[in-house]
């Protein structure tokens, strides 16, 4: 694990590991659970030297089929769960004056994507939040950086949340993208590929500020900043089985 000390978390309680990783209980939406997180890591290990943002939850409709409650909620682990954590960790590493913070972004942190709406909403402000808190945090020798995976094969689109008021004029699209994503997740890229990503953001000297984890998410961010707008509409349109 290159010299680091590894403290996993999960909203429950977990089973202990044999590979070294140290797992503890913590609620990103809770203020008092993530307070108890820190506290227990520092009584460990006496300092922080990396933290990894990587809690999130993905929720798949039309925009107008989830209540602002739902979007709430949603907010609150994509990105309001990053705020409370990456602020309960910087006094700790403002007073070791180093630190590195990973925030887990995604290529929909750049570009847009039907029925996507809010969690594509959550992975821009992430990557908004993180460029702007860089600049604040590198006087205390303190980076952070941006991991942006494509898909993934993980059980992302098993654990995805419906929207809450479903609208039948959006069922045959949204069975389409459902489609689509299960598709691309399991022909995506290993879940290796995001940590060697994580662990390369982390560890480099000089960081860069977003770095793509895998072939996808490459070429998406590429394409995103050299094609023309109209011609990534068609393709992204295409791609997803929506008319052009």
């Amino acid at each position: 694990m290159l010299g680091f000390r590894v403290f996993g978390t999960s909203r429950r309680a977990a089973a202990e590991r044999s590979d070294g990783v140290t797992m503890l209980s913590c609620d990103v939406t809770d203020d008092a659970s993530v307070a108890k997180l820190v506290e227990e890591v520092l009584a460990k290990a006496g300092r922080i030297d990396l933290l990894v943002n990587n809690a999130g939850i993905g929720l798949l409709g039309g925009a107008e089929e989830s209540s602002i409650a739902q979007a709430q909620a949603l907010f609150d682990v994509n990105v309001f769960g990053v705020l409370r954590v990456t602020s309960a960790v910087l006094p700790t590493m403002r007073r070791q004056g180093k630190g590195r913070i990973v925030n887990l972004s995604s290529v929909l942190g750049l570009i847009p994507a039907p029925y996507s709406a809010l969690y594509a909403s959550t992975k821009h402000a992430i990557e908004g939040y993180s460029e702007s808190l860089d600049h604040e945090l590198r006087p205390f020798g303190i980076r952070v950086v941006l991991v942006e995976p494509a898909y993934t094969r993980t059980s992302f689109e098993e654990n995805l949340a419906r929207p809450d008021r479903l609208l039948d004029v959006y069922n045959s699209a949204r069975t389409g993208m459902n489609g689509v994503l299960r598709k691309a997740i399991e022909t995506g890229d290993a879940p290796e590929v995001v940590a060697r990503t994580v662990l390369e953001a982390a560890t480099a000297s000089t960081p860069r500020r977003r770095y793509a984890a895998g072939k996808m998410a490459r070429q998406v961010s590429f394409l995103r900043r050299f094609v023309p707008e109209s011609a990534f509409d068609k393709s992204l349109r295409k791609q997803n089985g929506l008319p052009v």
